[in-house]
């Protein structure tokens, strides 16, 4: 055998081999160095998984957020953990720090990004569906033209039907839901669709009104759960004051027992609809709306707005006082009285000599 020849053969796998070994070397350092490493740098980032997406079109997803990571290593780590096919669709936020396997066991077990919707206390059907449309992470359903085919399929939904009928409320009879959202601050995943989020909202609104009809004080002046939710939405409107409210029911509660008229200026502007123009004139007052309860007797045919669990609470625990009558004393409080004469009084120190200095 020629030995100059077997020399160079020889050398030329010592120096493979080196190289080999240097590469491995230089691999295994750099994938552990990978594992620790910070990935995401600065701020936060969302990425959105698509269905259908592959594990190289999340990977490009991942490197146009400037997530810092070597694809080979996050495709070694997701074989290695066998989870290539196991990645959520969905947003999810990826914050700062997280490494490599950080954001792959995100990806795979983590929980999407949610936004928030708040729906305040005293808000109307109309006002609850301008926040749902201006609200950018939703998937947008209702419109004016198929809002009464929305409704019908949110008040037909399974569980939603069966409370229904729990509280006899008809589902047939209900206006634009009016009443029967209840105000929360609810949590979504982007793309949830608004009937979904009025859906969960209505059912929350039967369950607490469910919960509080159980256990209402005996002998009140309503027959149905509807009616004593109406009765909140009154209430809700007339005091923002918690302390009021049970006084307020115990007012609406011995006038509808004693066949008085509520004499409630919330109604009469929920009756005006895009009319009030924010004062109430002598004319509105003696102008017949279904909802004028200067006119009309007894409660108006629908909740005029969403009420809380302490508006619905009052409803239910009206104070049992004597008081008639009350009148806004300009400070957000209300004078009570039990007879006309003391609230004439309380009229003239609180609204007219108020007028008169104006």
């Amino acid at each position: 055998m020629n030995t100059k020849k077997s020399s160079v053969i020889y050398k030329t796998a010592s120096a493979g081999t080196i190289i080999l070994i240097i590469f491995c070397s230089w691999a295994w350092i750099d994938f552990h160095k990978a594992l620790i490493e910070p990935a995401v740098i600065g701020n936060a980032v969302l990425i959105e998984i698509n269905k259908g997406d592959s594990f190289e079109q999340i990977t490009t997803k991942l490197s146009s957020q400037n997530v810092k990571f070597r694809p080979i290593w996050l495709r070694v780590l997701a074989v290695q953990n066998k989870v290539t096919k196991k990645i959520k669709t969905g947003e999810f936020e990826l914050t700062t720090g997280m490494t490599i396997p950080q954001i792959l066991t995100h990806l795979v077990n983590g929980k999407r990004k949610q936004y928030a919707l708040t729906i305040p206390e005293g808000w109307s059907f109309k006002e609850i569906l301008q926040e749902l449309d201006n609200s950018l992470n939703i998937e947008h359903s209702i419109n004016e033209t198929n809002i009464d085919q929305v409704v019908q399929q949110i008040t037909t939904d399974t569980k939603v039907t069966t409370k229904l009928t729990n509280l006899n409320i008809p589902a047939d009879e209900l206006q634009k839901l009016e009443g029967l959202i209840y105000p929360d601050t609810y949590f979504f995943e982007k793309h949830t669709s608004d009937k979904d989020l009025l859906t969960r909202a209505l059912d929350k609104m039967l369950s607490v009104l469910a919960e509080q009809w159980q256990n209402k004080t005996e002998g009140l002046p309503l027959t149905t759960p509807y009616e004593a939710l109406i009765l909140a939405s009154i209430i809700e409107k007339e005091t923002a004051q918690i302390t009021e409210r049970p006084l307020i029911a115990g007012v609406f509660s011995r006038r509808l027992k004693t066949g008085m008229r509520l004499q409630t200026d919330p109604t009469v502007i929920y009756g005006m609809g895009d009319k009030y123009a924010g004062n109430i004139t002598h004319q509105d007052l003696i102008t017949e709306t279904p909802y004028n309860t200067y006119i009309i007797k007894g409660l108006p045919p629908t909740p005029i707005a969403m009420p809380g669990r302490a508006a619905i609470f009052a409803a239910l625990h009206p104070d049992q006082s004597d008081n008639l009558y009350f009148v806004a004393k300009g400070d957000g409080s209300h004078e009570f009285s039990s007879n006309l004469t003391a609230h004439n009084i309380a009229v003239d120190n609180y609204q007219r000599k108020k007028d008169a200095t104006r």
